[in-house]
Parts: C-alpha cells; structure tokens; sequence
C-alpha cells in the first residue's frame, strides 16, 4: 500500500470542491495514494499568486490566464511528459472549444481542463417563457427589473470581452495591434453602461455566484443573467429554492453565438511537489474522459472533456445544460495569457466599471485600456 498524500488546492464552491473529494475517494481505493484538498474563494482563484501555492500545494486547480506567469516563473510541471502519448492525445481530441489548447504555452502543456464554461445566458424557467436570444430583447426585460448582471472585476472586463468578440472585432491578445477596437470598443462599453443603468447598483460587487444566489433565493424577482458563466450546480434539482437554466449567449452582432469568454478550469502539477510522477498521473487521470463522463459530473462537477458535454444523463438531470450552451462554448474567445496579464485584467476591470458608473466619454475608457495593455507586457 503506497504512503504518498498529495496535497490540492481548488476553488470554494461545491462545482470546485465537491467532485475533486470525491473522485479522490476513487483514486485512494484504485491506486492507494491519497490527495487531500484545500480550498479558496473565486476572487482568490482568479486573482492569488500561483508562485505561492506551487511551494504549498502538489495539485493546483488554475485558470488558463496564469499560463504565461506561470511559464516565466517555472512553478509548475509541463504535462506533456514520455509514457502518456495516446492519454494526452485523447484529451486534446476531447476538448471543448478551446479549453484544452487554453492550456498550451511555449511549447508545453500545463494544465488539463477539469472543467469547461464561458460566458453564457442564465435565466429561470418557471418566471420566462423562453429565454431572450437577442440583446435587444435582453434590454427590454431590463426595464422590468428583472435582470442581474456580475460586474466585480474581472467580470466587467469579461462582458466587454464578450461583447467586442461578438461583435466581430475581438480584442488583441499580442501587443501588436490596440487592444480595443475605438469604434466596437466604445459600443460594448455603452451596451454595458445603458444595461448596468437598469440592474441593481450592487452588481459591481457581485460575481457569478452570488448573482446566481440571488436569482436562486426564495421569492426571488430576478429571471435574468444575460452574460455570466455557466454554473451547472444552479440547474440542479434542489440546489437551491429556484431552478436555473442556461443556454447560449445573447447575440448583438450578426455572426450567432462567437466571441464569448473563455473560461474554466485546469489541473496542473506543483513543479516543486517530491511526488511529481503520481501528481501527474492524477491529473491525466481526473482529466480524462472516462471520469468526465461519469464520477465527475456525478458529484456536482461541470466537466471539461467533451465525453461529460455529451452524456444524456449530465444533460437530462441539469436541464439540458450542457448542449444548450456548448455552441457559445465552441465559438468562445481565448483571452490573453502573457507574464504581465493577470495584473491588467484587475487594472482593466476597474476602469471599465469607473466609466460604466460615470458619464465620461466611452472613448476615454478605451484609450486608457489600450495604454494599459502596451504596459502589461514584462
């Protein structure tokens, strides 16, 4: 019997935590080594030094963002190691969108995805008919009241992300061309600016959880999220008072559901753990398509390989998650992953929601971001 303990660290919330417990449970009665799992909150997740944890931590549940601070740093281990050529081949071809490729920088993999979402709609069946496929049909139930839309930095930023892509000019990941496009950039900051005018103030301090919370609550009188990240726990019978569905993004430009967001998670491997090769092979091992597909969504996991987006019974018990939104998830964008990104994405949110709060001219904003993003670059 091994005596190997990894130790993990994942984010706070049951879709973060609860599956790696359990698929753990699995991998102490399959091979006898155990891993233990810690965990922190989403604004640390997406925010805390990777660095640190690495010395801490042999697993490390990352957003793909980090890569390039990551790779400059060498905190963590290239996945893509001798003895696992058919498994990481099968991975690759079990990506959704571009979740599995979001991990891949400088030539090396480091990272799987666990867990595959981006910017989609969420609204409550049992207050809609059906949701809004439109942005303009996204403004007109604003004006009811009834819509939430999460602002806290970064999200503020993802929303202009969304909106420029779908809009079809994208922002730059590279430093050779501006970031924002002048002319759509300005537009996705007026569309956030005239939604946010009709939304709770309080949305510039809620993410994704807690909008969802609020539009899950008892008695609650918000039906809407129109741009937020898909959170499969929330479709779940009982979760909470209030069921919610999710299905594609809304739409303002004229090429359908593109330019979302990309979001999700990756398992990657401490490049300081004494126990790398077993670390690895949990990796390969929760990544994988079999798992996915099973024990994985099982226990309120949101999976990331392509075999979980396509099991009936994930689609039948979450309604219809999976294939209602993976069109918007294929057509996603990837955000920039360069040394240096992390701090513009809190630096760009900010901005962005100072100009959504105040009458200044969107095209201030938008220099001010494209200034930021030349700085960015270490």
């Amino acid at each position: 019997m091994s005596t190997i303990t990894l130790k993990g660290m994942t984010w706070s919330h049951p879709r973060g935590y609860d599956p790696m417990v359990v698929c753990s449970e699995d991998w102490l009665r399959k091979t006898g080594i155990a891993v233990e799992w810690d965990k922190r909150s989403l604004q640390d997740f997406e925010s805390f030094p990777v660095e640190e944890l690495a010395r801490r931590y042999d697993l490390i549940v990352i957003d793909h963002p980090h890569v390039g601070q990551i790779t400059a740093e060498n905190c963590l281990a290239p996945l893509d190691v001798p003895g696992h050529a058919a498994a990481f081949a099968a991975l690759s071809e079990g990506s959704v969108g571009a979740s599995f490729p979001s991990y891949h920088w400088q030539g090396h993999q480091w990272a799987f995805p666990i867990d595959a979402a981006t910017q989609v709609l969420a609204f409550r069946p049992d207050r809609l008919g059906a949701a809004p496929t439109t942005w303009a049909e996204v403004l007109d139930l604003a004006k009811s009241g009834e819509v939430l839309l999460p602002l806290r930095p970064p999200h503020s930023l993802m929303c202009l992300f969304t909106l420029c892509g779908n809009l079809g000019r994208p922002c730059s990941v590279d430093r050779g061309r501006p970031f924002v496009d002048a002319d759509v950039g300005v537009q996705a900051i007026e569309m956030i600016r005239e939604l946010a005018a009709l939304t709770d103030p309080a949305c510039t301090g809620m993410d994704p959880i807690a909008v969802l919370d609020r539009m899950g609550e008892g008695g609650s009188r918000y039906s809407l999220a129109p741009l937020i990240y898909g959170y499969v726990s929330y479709a779940l019978e009982g979760f909470r008072a209030n069921r919610i569905a999710f299905t594609d993004m809304p739409v303002a430009g004229t090429s359908g559901q593109v330019g979302s967001a990309l979001g999700g998670t990756g398992i990657a491997v401490s490049a300081f753990s004494a126990n790398r090769e077993a670390a690895i092979d949990f990796a390969y091992w929760i990544a994988s398509g079999e798992v996915q597909a099973d024990r994985y969504w099982r226990s309120g996991g949101q999976p990331g390989h392509a075999a979980g987006w396509e099991d009936d019974a994930a689609n039948a018990a979450t309604l219809g998650f999976y294939r209602k939104t993976r069109p918007t998830l294929e057509g996603a964008w990837l955000r920039p992953r360069h040394d240096g990104y992390m701090p513009f994405q809190e630096a760009a949110s900010q901005r962005i929601n100072q100009s959504v709060a105040s009458r200044e001219p969107a095209a201030k904003a938008i220099a001010d971001l494209n200034d930021l993003f030349v700085k960015s670059f270490r």
